[in-house]
């Protein structure tokens, strides 16, 4: 019997895959473009080819899915709708109906992104959803494709997906870019007006599969305790590879050109995570110890 894990050459699918290994699980991983470094069973596939999909479960005897693939290019889900809503929306909802019929345990992962970041506080499970960009409308589009094909799924939304890779253990995205940024003496400029609470790769996995093992089902939000800017966020790095804090300058989001709009305060709320598992969601400063080894590339 294998877990099967979509989109695994990307930085949460080879954090998952390599969770689910750790754990004694078999697994077979898909990759849309680039293979990942894992010595297990992977498959150049594109998520929205549901026939492919269905003879690698057969296959394999799959008795489990996690659904990691996603078109994750903010900006380029704006120019390009019409392939953001097949990745993102309709094909999670026919991967969650595959399953259904088969009785296979699935998992989805979803965004802070489907909501507007209008408010003061934190987003729960059940407020609205208002995305106010293509990104979180596709991603909005396939939480309700899954419900609605499956609820026995397993929806985690998360906020600004973070870490090292499960299959090289290098620092990739954000903090990568900070901490190699600081490293070589050149400033930083970080926004000072969008808050969120950062999801740290490692984190979600095993949350999902603690989930999973909990026979938990419906929609959860993983992510940090720690509402952060991502000017706070770029101080805690440069902290952890003790740089030079003044290299960091603040900048807010308008400096910035970009295609599609972001939520100026997307933090979710993890009280309903910690109360199905008993245990808290993690700080930022917890999560970046975690990733200690990998920021000592950067350390001064």
């Amino acid at each position: 019997m294998y877990s099967f894990v979509t989109g695994a050459n990307g930085l949460l699918g080879s954090v998952v895959v390599r969770t689910l290994r750790e754990q004694g699980h078999e697994v077979v991983g898909s990759y849309h473009s680039e293979k990942p470094a894992f010595d297990c069973p992977l498959h150049q596939v594109d998520i929205t080819d549901t026939e492919r999909v269905v003879e690698l479960l057969d296959e394999y005897d799959v008795d489990l899915v996690i659904n990691c693939a996603a078109y994750t290019d903010v900006d380029g889900c704006e120019s390009n709708p019409e392939v953001a809503m097949a990745v993102n929306g309709t094909a999670p909802g026919d991967l969650a109906a595959v399953c259904d019929d088969r009785e296979i345990p699935f998992v989805h992962y979803s965004t802070d992104y489907v909501f507007d970041g209008e408010t003061d506080s934190f987003y729960e499970e059940d407020d609205e959803p208002a995305p106010i960009q293509e990104y979180g409308r596709s991603k909005l589009a396939g939480e309700n494709a899954v419900r609605d094909v499956n609820t026995d799924a397993l929806i985690l939304r998360l906020s600004f997906v973070y870490g090292a890779r499960g299959d090289t253990s290098d620092l990739v995205g954000f903090p990568q870019w900070v901490a190699s940024t600081l490293a070589a003496g050149e400033t930083v400029p970080l926004f000072t007006d969008q808050t969120m609470t950062p999801s740290r790769a490692g984190n979600v996995a095993t949350t999902t599969l603690e989930l999973l093992d909990s026979g938990s089902t419906g929609t959860f939000h993983v992510a940090s305790q720690s509402a952060v800017t991502p000017y706070e966020f770029g101080e805690a790095i440069c902290g952890v590879i003790d740089g030079d804090a003044t290299l960091i300058e603040s900048s807010v989001m308008a400096d910035l050109d970009r295609p599609a709009a972001r939520p100026q305060r997307s933090c979710l709320d993890v009280s309903n995570v910690e109360g199905e598992l008993g245990r808290s969601q993690p700080t930022l400063e917890t999560d970046l110890t975690a990733l200690e080894a990998a920021f000592s590339d950067y350390s001064s």
